[in-house]
């Protein structure tokens, strides 16, 4: 009897807490609720106001974006468990105590996040442009908070870390709006170089992908075991690039063949000797 007594009451009691506490709870979830909607709202707007500008980077405008809605979600946080009658006082003495773990475990998201300020800052790349970093090629999607959206150019996704993006060569071919071309010609030793280069300038002014100014050139690379290799300069917008190089291979090649100049192909030759002596004969 004196056990069923406590229970009754033991459940009284937390019947009277969770009652007491119901009002703290819905509290905190309206807290919760509307911290959100009001997060994704200031974000619309701040978007909205920061676009207009016509000065304005997508690029840091999206990371600053990200940035500040994360430091509102803290906040918001903050809120939500202080609603729920837990003292931000303590609560941040124990961040405080656990700031070591914390900063030691996460010394690769500090890093990404201090790479992306970085880029941000300096620019070495922006959204939109081609770039060819840690071994992979694509043009930048986002710079997110830890790390940097590129597709390649066969569609696939590729996210590198914002720490090592920062502390390593970037080869960026969108910020110059022109790009030069070096392709490496051979023809075979019996070739007229005079004609070589005339035929090769006679293709270089036939293509409307190829500037003018800068002006192409040719020179004598060097001579190889089985041909006289010749490099071509060649200047073309940035967006050109691509359809220049191509169209030259293919215009070379037929200019080549009507002028009758060889393109060779590596070859040896192997002579073959017969000692008397072994009693070999030729025949």
């Amino acid at each position: 009897m004196e056990t069923e007594t406590q229970f009754d009451s033991y459940l009284e009691y937390f019947t009277n807490k969770l009652v007491g506490y119901v009002p703290s709870i819905f509290g905190a979830l309206l807290v919760l609720i509307g911290g959100i909607i009001l997060i994704k709202i200031l974000r619309k707007i701040l978007t909205g106001i920061l676009t207009k500008r016509p000065d304005h980077d997508p690029t840091v405008l999206k990371f600053l974006l990200d940035v500040l809605t994360w430091i509102l979600r803290i906040l918001l946080f903050v809120q939500v468990i202080e609603q729920l009658g837990v003292k931000t006082t303590s609560f941040a003495a124990a961040i405080a105590a656990a700031g070591l773990a914390i900063g030691l475990s996460l010394q690769g998201s500090l890093s990404n996040f201090a790479g992306g300020l970085l880029i941000i800052l300096f620019k070495p790349f922006r959204i939109g442009d081609y770039i060819e970093a840690q071994g992979q090629a694509g043009t930048v999607n986002s710079i997110q908070i830890f790390s940097t959206r590129i597709i390649t150019p066969n569609n696939q996704v590729i996210y590198m870390p914002n720490g090592a993006l920062s502390n390593n060569t970037i080869k960026n071919f969108s910020q110059e709006p022109l790009r030069r071309a070096e392709i490496i010609l051979s023809v075979d030793y019996s070739s007229d170089l005079k004609k070589v280069k005339e035929v090769i300038f006679n293709v270089l002014k036939s293509d409307s992908n190829i500037l003018t100014e800068p002006k192409p050139g040719i020179e004598v690379k060097a001579l190889a075991d089985s041909s006289v290799d010749l490099v071509v300069f060649m200047w073309a917008e940035r967006g050109n690039y691509g359809a220049m190089v191509s169209d030259f291979y293919e215009n070379i090649k037929m200019a080549f063949e009507s002028a009758g100049i060889e393109i060779p192909y590596p070859h040896q030759d192997v002579k073959l000797i017969y000692p008397e002596s072994k009693g070999y004969k030729i025949q």
